[in-house]
């Protein structure tokens, strides 16, 4: 039974559906474009640090159904959210929710036991801005739990010998990223920069990097969200439409 606060949104792929509660933090665009950006294989071991409602882990499954997913979240309700979409969608045998501090994720997870590790990050610093008075929405925007480090060094951790990190975030903090990966082993390999629209500064970037792998970075072409407002460009029509599964004809 849906409470007030809570829908149930399509997310298209696969005829996934997801629960929104507005108590939260929804699920936006940036998990969707972190979705289609990663590549995942057969039997490859995932873990999404941060999974607020589970979407991106829903989403991966529908790209990839023979590997394993798991979902890290610290919120109890939030956690408690994921699951109930996982179970909304049949794949509480699938995917598997844990309660648990990204701080902390290696330690709970196992070191060296993922071949993917993934997140869409708080974006804000402490002090940057304005903090929302919900815990729960103010745990997925702004880095009260952890930081931006947490996240790769827990990242990198977590992930075997050419297992692969990869990241949703603000371009304002790409170099950080890019430091950070290196400090902790991790070499950055493909980076995509998302534009609102054609004529506008990049607002979302899309980084993979890989542990312990050698130096040599593909630039992915830009991705135009808009080519007006509120009207979405071809590409961006194809990623909400699951251009990147297997059971669609390219």
């Amino acid at each position: 039974m849906l409470t007030e606060n809570q829908r149930i949104d399509d997310l298209y792929w696969c005829g996934l559906k997801i629960i929104q509660d507005d108590q939260y933090f929804c699920m936006a665009l940036d998990a969707v474009l972190l979705a289609d950006f990663v590549k995942v294989r057969p039997r490859d071991k995932v873990v999404d640090l941060g999974t607020g409602n589970g979407a991106i882990p829903l989403l991966l499954w529908a790209k990839e159904h023979n590997a394993s997913y798991t979902g890290l979240e610290l919120m109890p309700k939030v956690l408690e959210l994921a699951k109930a979409n996982a179970e909304l969608n049949d794949l509480q045998h699938k995917i598997v929710f844990r309660k648990g501090d990204i701080k902390k994720a290696s330690f709970l997870l196992g070191k060296g036991s993922y071949s993917l590790v993934v997140s869409n990050p708080p974006y804000a610093q402490v002090g940057s801005g304005r903090v929302s008075e919900s815990p729960e929405k103010a745990a997925a925007r702004t880095e009260i739990h952890c930081s931006l480090e947490d996240v790769v060094r827990e990242g990198a951790a977590l992930l075997n010998s050419g297992g692969r990190l990869a990241l949703v975030h603000r371009p304002t903090r790409l170099a950080e990223i890019m430091q950070l990966m290196f400090k902790y082993g991790i070499t950055p390999k493909r980076l995509r920069l998302i534009y609102p629209l054609a004529d506008k500064e990049p607002n979302i970037v899309l980084a993979e990097g890989q542990k312990y792998a050698n130096l040599g970075l593909s630039v992915m072409p830009p991705l135009v969200v808009y080519k007006e407002k509120q009207v979405y460009t071809k590409e961006m029509l194809a990623i909400f439409q699951g251009r990147c599964l297997k059971s669609v004809i390219k």
